[in-house]
């Protein structure tokens, strides 16, 4: 196949910009893999639990503490075509700083600091990644309007298996030594996100066959994970030799580097056939010809189901409109998603974070914890991007609204936590499973529903702020909760073991969850009929 146009290609394809993105995410997703050296770090720092969940906090509130982020993508999009890359030089420049300077500690090479200062280095490390999945999240969004929970899940997805990808990077070149691997940390992924940021651009067509390609990207997508999780259970079962794990990861570059090749044949066939769609300069989103009459239904439409009049009787923006972050958080739809995710994600966070230690109560290896942590970046991926495809799915062929699907997956994860807790025989294994697909379930679902609830030209600053939830959560269930039942079960240790160590905090976050899914029912039954006479409609007459 020949590409007459290579430079073209490259910068203006919509294809293009979501394979370096996707590469990019590939790269990001460092923070689920802080069980992998937070051994090495309470040790050479000397910490207890409850002081070790404190810096994994941080590490939590740096991840998900976006508005910054969110804010410069939002400016940037709208005065300047560089507002991607923007996000993300400042990403990879924060990575760089903050893990450099954790393995320097921790390596000796200077005096050890403080625990607030640890704390700093950690929140630094961590809240690059908020830039990155900003501006690779928001710019697939904006360049696939109409399959946001697809794209969305995608990315999500993506950065989810990016803990099993940096795992096996670090299994085959690192063999095993946690240090080094802080070293790489501060390396690798800042120096892939300069190499590929010129490539992610907004581009404002709308192009022929977009789900069909969108779907082949998806296959891919579970195809890389199922190749992972087999890897992942074999290394379990038997010990990989060197030449094989270099064989594994070469493959997986290969799986990766497919991915360009999809979309040079979308470029290709998108070239062939002009899509007749153009940019409202107004409202930034892309709108067709006949479009902007059936806009304008949709707002009467809205405005009846909706009325919102502030207390001149002037009418106020409604659902679906583009609203800024102010005008947003004004509304209860917003809290409803900001107390859904503080203990959907919240409780998710506190169990990933403390999985290792779980598995060191139950008896457990550290061979078989190793395993848990690279199989949670599976379930993960699964639920990220199993939570947007299905949505989308359901809501494009049965006009299913969104939030229905954040009150089935709380529910389901506050099965998980309960199984946690009975510290049954293997319980740990399949309450992980449901606990990992259904947190990442939300990365994908509260995004989408933000957009749809709320409007795409302020998203990325409006879900980073909802995503504020996600430590807060963190905070109460991984330190008031878990690091506290945990300290005073260790009766004056470090260490405790049996069942009890975990189990009233496990049970304690799936009564949460579950009231969680009580107030994400509330949110389907708010917003019902919008989906149903709006969002479903808008879509149905665009495609």
């Amino acid at each position: 196949m020949e590409y007459p146009n290579l430079s073209s290609s490259l910068t203006t394809s919509k294809w293009v910009s979501t394979v370096a993105s996707i590469w990019i995410q590939c790269t990001s997703g460092s923070l689920y893999t802080f069980s992998v050296y937070s051994e090495t770090l309470k040790s050479t720092q000397h910490y207890d639990q409850s002081t070790l969940d404190l810096v994994s906090v941080f590490k939590d509130i740096g991840g998900n503490v976006g508005v910054l982020a969110g804010l410069l993508y939002d400016i940037g999009s709208r005065t300047t075509r560089h507002g991607p890359w923007l996000v993300h030089l400042l990403g990879a420049a924060l990575c760089f700083l903050g893990y450099f300077l954790m393995w320097a500690v921790v390596a000796g090479v200077i005096q050890p600091v403080p625990v607030p200062v640890m704390c700093l280095f950690m929140f630094l490390t961590a809240h690059s990644q908020t830039y990155f999945n900003t501006s690779n999240v928001v710019t697939g969004v904006r360049n696939f309007p109409y399959y946001s929970g697809t794209i969305v899940g995608i990315m999500k997805g993506f950065l989810g298996l990016s803990g099993a990808i940096l795992i096996q990077v670090y299994l085959t070149i690192l063999n095993n030594k946690p240090i080094a691997y802080l070293l790489m940390l501060a390396l690798l992924p800042p120096i892939n996100t300069l190499l590929l940021m010129w490539f992610v651009r907004i581009h404002n067509t709308r192009e022929r066959d977009e789900r069909t390609y969108l779907n082949i990207f998806s296959l891919m997508a579970v195809v890389i994970a199922a190749y992972l999780m087999v890897v992942i259970i074999l290394n379990n079962i038997i010990s990989l030799p060197l030449l094989v794990r270099i064989f594994v990861l070469i493959v997986l570059m290969m799986l990766l580097a497919t991915l360009l090749c999809i979309a040079f044949k979308a470029r290709e066939r998108s070239s062939s056939s002009t899509s007749e769609a153009f940019l409202d300069e107004s409202s930034q989103q892309i709108v067709e010809p006949g479009f902007q009459e059936t806009e304008k239904m949709d707002a009467r439409q809205d405005s009846d189901n909706y009325p919102m009049l502030d207390t001149n009787n002037q009418r106020r923006s409604q659902p679906g409109e583009n609203r800024n972050l102010f005008q947003a958080a004004q509304t209860f739809n917003f809290w409803i998603l900001f107390v859904c995710m503080s203990c959907g994600m919240g409780s998710g966070l506190a169990t990933v974070n403390n999985i290792g230690q779980i598995g060191v109560s139950l008896g457990y290896t550290r061979h078989e914890t190793g395993t848990l942590v690279s199989l949670w970046s599976i379930w993960n991926f699964l639920g990220r991007f199993g939570a947007g495809y299905v949505s989308d799915y359901f809501l494009h062929t049965r006009g299913w609204a969104r939030p229905l699907f954040m009150v089935a997956t709380l529910m389901i994860m506050s099965i998980g936590h309960a199984l946690i807790a009975s510290g049954l025989p293997g319980a740990l294994y399949v309450g992980s499973i449901l606990v990992g697909i259904c947190y990442g379930s939300q990365w994908s679902l509260m995004p989408t529903t933000t957009s749809e609830i709320f409007g795409v030209e302020h998203m990325g600053s409006i879900f980073n702020t909802i995503s504020v939830a996600s430590p807060v959560g963190s905070y109460i269930f991984s330190v008031r909760v878990v690091g506290y039942i945990y300290d005073k079960e260790a009766s004056g240790g470090n260490t405790c073991t049996g069942a009890h160590c975990f189990m009233f905090s496990f049970f304690i976050m799936a009564f949460a969850t579950l009231l969680a899914s009580l107030a994400a029912l509330g949110l389907f039954f708010r917003t019902k009929n919008f989906y149903s006479q709006v969002v479903l409609r808008r879509i149905q007459n665009i495609l």
